[in-house]
């Protein structure tokens, strides 16, 4: 006799599931959230919020700021992430093409995916120079104004897109950063008929940074590489002329590595 199949529903834990929740607060605008706000938004009781976050703290995928005491996402947290993309083997392949890469330029050679409204830094060769752009490693950039986001989103559908900006106003980090929403799509149409994305200190004044999409074996904009180096070092002639066919190059070595077979025609 057959049993009737329980939905994996029917086993969820309920003290774990609200433990995801406090974790995936983290995804949002702010870099740091307190008790009383997580409670808000999660409709918990605060005891409850507290006994998660020390729970998790003492895991090391939350930590509290001592100056504010509000909580962030931990050192646990980014190790996780980075362990999933070390299985897929996205790291692993793209390592030594980055290593290359880092060879010629001397400048900080970065790969990076696409999640929520972010673009995350996964993994980075730093140049040798004294002066350079600081290590980004774990940080997340919002995809409209930094190289290693445009050169994925640009592959997205218009719905996508549009989500993944939400319906807030978006921020002018510099005055060369994109924010009107259909400045951005043109934007993205022109960085997909190239090939590559430019942030001209777009994110940061005098750091300039240029993008390649990677993709997989489904077709898919899965990750990104980029350099960044100081704009007085990487000047917008040397980056269209050395710079891109070089990452361009990487790019296509490693998502040929990955199993990508560009479309005929």
């Amino acid at each position: 006799m057959t049993q009737t199949r329980r939905k994996k529903t029917d086993y969820v834990i309920q003290s774990v599931d609200h433990a995801l929740d406090v974790l995936e607060a983290f995804h949002g605008e702010e870099d740091e959230l307190g008790i009383t706000e997580l409670s808000r938004r999660l409709k918990l009781h605060k005891n409850n919020i507290f006994r998660i976050l020390a729970t998790l703290e003492n895991r090391g995928y939350i930590e509290q700021n001592l100056v504010t005491d509000n909580y962030r996402l931990g050192l646990g947290s980014l190790e996780l992430g980075q362990t999933y993309i070390r299985h897929t083997g996205l790291l692993r392949i793209a390592r030594p093409v980055m290593e290359e890469l880092n060879g010629k330029v001397n400048e900080n050679v970065y790969i990076g995916i696409l999640k929520d409204r972010y673009a995350f830094y996964l993994d980075v060769v730093e140049s040798t120079h004294t002066v350079r752009v600081l290590s980004r490693v774990g940080c997340r950039v919002p995809t409209y104004c930094a190289a290693i986001g445009k050169a994925q989103l640009a592959y997205e559908t218009p719905e996508t897109i549009a989500e993944v900006h939400g319906k807030k106003e978006l921020k002018k980090f510099t005055p060369k950063t994109i924010s009107e929403r259909e400045k951005i799509l043109e934007h993205l149409l022109l960085v997909k008929e190239l090939g590559y994305a430019v942030d001209d200190e777009e994110w940061d004044e005098g750091v300039r940074c240029v993008g390649a999409p990677v993709f997989d074996y489904t077709r898919k904009a899965v990750a990104a590489i980029s350099i960044s180096a100081p704009s007085v070092r990487m000047s917008m002639d040397q980056l269209k002329k050395e710079y891109v066919p070089l990452i361009k190059a990487a790019c296509d070595e490693i998502s040929n590595r990955l199993g990508y077979e560009r479309p005929e025609g």
